[in-house]
This record gives C-alpha cells, structure tokens and sequence, in this order.
C-alpha cells in the first residue's frame, strides 16, 4: 500500500495515554486522495505516484489541469503532488486514505513554515546585538561588521544578514502517528508540523527510522 497522502493542517490538540499522560498532536485532515498518475521507469525514468487531493469547482482549473484527471473519470482536484516510491503498488483511479498508516507508523510531514516577512538578523538568526550603553542609541539589534577592508574586500555570499523570513518548504521528520480516524479523515502526529492553519501538507513514510 502507497504511503502517503496530502492533508490540510488543521490545529493542535493533545490526548491521553492509557496511564493519562498529555500526548501533544498535530491533527491534519489527510484525504482522500486520488492516484491522478503512474510514473514507472522505462516511461519516464524514475517511478513516482502521483496524488491529487481538495475537490473544487472546474471553473478553478484549467483546461489542461481538467483533461489530465478526466483521463481517470477523477473530480476536480487542486493539489496535485508527487511521492517517488520503489515498488508502485497502486494503479491510477485508485482513492487513498489515512488508512495507509496506523498508530506507532513513524513519518516525514512536509509543509511550508509561516512567513515572517522582512526580519533583522537578531530575529532571523538569534544574533546577539551591540551593547545597550556607550552611546548605542540605534545600533543595538543591527548586524555589526560584516566584512573586512582589506584583503578580500567584499562581502561574502551567503552572510548572515536581514532579509525575508519564513515561508520555506520545511521537513518534520520521524513524526510518530498517534491517531488515525478513519471516519473524519483524520491523522494525528505527535509533535508540531511546519505552517500555519489550513496550510498545505505532505505525509510520507519516514524516511530516517
């Protein structure tokens, strides 16, 4: 069975084990899932599947976007996204759902962190800021030196220094399921996953266990 799927973050909450132990979880409203496409090997030289997840209006899709699910008789879907696998266990049509995992699966959640905006190098990076006194009236959070003068002569790529903040694609890693609701299309995950609310989200087979 393939997996992986596309969810919807949805907030975090916490359960209790059976010794009634706080069990911090990230709920993500995972599927269902359609399989929109078969990448194999000797098509197209390497083996994927692909998922397309949130049903939609077809006003909000293009006409190449609706003539690719339409191959499958599929409903309108939004997201589409790719998960390369080994063996392609599934064929196209075929409907997903968290029931591909179980509690105790360990996965990787891939989402994009919160955007920040424009952030100064002590938000952004931790730097640690010049000295509150000796006449540091506008100098206290700002980067300080940020090359030499002489010898190279310029700043090097790279340098730690302000600029947009956030809103890279981030990987949670080694995430251990501790709720499936099949019923409600939910999955919980212990721990936090990168993104804000309603942000979109891929769930895999960990790929570290």
């Amino acid at each position: 069975m393939l997996k992986g799927l596309i969810g919807k973050k949805i907030g975090m909450t916490q359960i209790f084990d059976d010794v009634g132990a706080a069990i911090p979880i990230t709920l993500i409203e995972a599927g269902p899932c359609y399989v929109t496409q078969v990448r194999d090997v000797e098509r197209d030289s390497y083996a994927a599947v692909q998922l397309g997840f949130g049903e939609s209006k077809p006003r909000r899709l293009t006409g190449g976007q609706l003539g690719h699910l339409k191959r499958n008789d599929l409903p309108p879907l939004r997201h589409l996204r790719e998960f390369q696998v080994k063996d392609i266990e599934v064929s196209e049509g075929e409907k997903v759902t968290v029931e591909a995992f179980a509690v105790g699966d360990h996965v990787d959640v891939i989402g994009n962190s919160k955007g920040r905006g424009f952030a100064g190098a002590v938000k952004r990076y931790g730097f640690r800021g010049g000295p509150k006194t000796h006449g540091q009236s506008d100098r206290q959070r700002a980067v300080g030196s940020i090359g030499a003068t002489s010898g190279t002569g310029r700043v090097f790529p790279g340098k730690r220094m302000p600029g947009h903040m956030g809103n890279n694609r981030v990987t949670s890693q080694n995430l251990k399921v501790a709720l499936v609701d099949a019923e409600r299309n939910l999955i919980g995950v212990r721990g936090s996953v990168p993104g804000p609310k309603n942000g979109l989200v891929m769930i895999r087979e960990a790929r570290k266990q």
